[in-house]
């Protein structure tokens, strides 16, 4: 019988051990994937995606487009699934994230992506599913079988994935041997304490995430899970789209956490963070140790990896908020582990 509490904290604590699979057994799939869609000569990616997987598409999109200049864009699975538009994508990869591969609008638009000339790629954690049956070549996970509704080890191995096949794109060999380290790194994550931000979320009326490039994706990934297993409010903004109206929401009964990368955007969320301060709002940092509300994550040296280790901080601190404030992790309400959309 395991001895966490939840299947949500044990499969959290799984993520070094999926960290180290990827190393040894996803590796070398990964780098060869971006080695090829590099001899592609690709014009640029479309992604499609729903929830969690969502916000994978959305990291990918970021470090893909920083790093090689080529657009990434996400396509709305209606489109083809209930619009059933003819799309025009030669010379394009098309990308699908997905934990189960079994939602219907994304196979019907990785389905329509093929037949408009794209290349289909499924980054997958159940390969032997709708989705990896229809795509052109499959990313496995490797995060094996996830239980908990809410997607924890699977999301961390998109991240890994998506970036070792930015490695291999590139043939960033220092990339490479970042990546080679993640698991250790992940296990210092685990480690981090945020209790600090605990009693603070629990009692706000709604939670801003704030992230910019890379982090956008793990603020997104934040919020969702805030909703999903502690029933609160959150919403997650871009630094700079936050700036462009949601500011003026800003005041006393609201909360912050944001989320840096170590980049250039970090500026910008540092000034988000003083407005909202300004307006009273409470605001707590993932990654800084020290400074008000800053809760700490290891650093991985990296802008792209630093991000994916303060997700796996915020893992643990979430599920241990559910628990703290009622709620079953595992089962949140009016949610299934495989969602089914048209």
């Amino acid at each position: 019988m395991s001895s966490f509490r939840t299947k949500m904290a044990a499969e959290i604590a799984e993520i070094p051990v999926v960290l180290e699979r990827q190393v040894d057994t996803g590796l070398p799939i990964y780098l060869e994937t971006g080695e090829r869609l590099r001899g592609m000569s690709v014009h640029g990616f479309v992604t499609g995606a729903r929830g969690t997987s969502g916000q994978a598409a959305t990291f990918f999109k970021y470090v893909f487009e920083t790093a090689t200049g080529l657009p990434v864009t996400p396509i709305g699975p209606s489109v083809a699934s209930i619009y059933h538009a003819k799309l025009n994508l030669g010379g394009f990869a098309a990308l699908s994230f997905s934990q189960s591969g079994g939602s219907p609008d994304l196979v019907a638009l990785q389905q329509a992506a093929g037949e408009g000339g794209a290349h289909t790629i499924a980054v997958l954690n159940v390969t032997d599913s709708p989705l990896g049956a229809g795509a052109g070549s499959v990313v496995p996970v490797f995060a094996g079988p996830e239980a908990a509704v809410a997607s924890t080890k699977s999301f961390v191995g998109m991240l890994f994935a998506s970036l070792a096949i930015l490695a291999g794109y590139l043939g960033d060999q220092a990339l490479e041997s970042r990546l080679r380290m993640l698991p250790d790194m992940a296990r210092r994550a685990l480690d981090s304490d945020w209790t600090t931000a605990a009693d603070r979320i629990a009692r706000s009326s709604s939670i801003f995430c704030i992230g910019r490039g890379p982090s956008l994706a793990v603020a997104g990934e934040a919020a969702l899970k805030i909703k999903e297993t502690c029933q609160l409010h959150a919403e997650a903004f871009s630094a700079a789209e936050f700036m462009h109206g949601p500011v003026a929401l800003a005041g006393p009964g609201l909360t912050a956490l944001t989320f840096g990368s170590g980049s250039l955007a970090d500026a910008s969320i540092r000034h988000a963070e003083c407005r909202m301060r300004s307006q009273e709002m409470t605001v707590f940092s993932a990654g800084m140790s020290n400074g008000p509300g800053g809760l700490p994550a290891p650093g991985g040296n990296h802008e792209f990896l630093d991000p994916v280790l303060q997700v796996i901080a915020f893992y643990r601190f979430v599920e241990d908020l559910a628990v703290s404030t009622g709620h079953d992790p595992d089962t949140p309400r009016g949610l299934t582990k495989v969602t089914k959309t048209v």
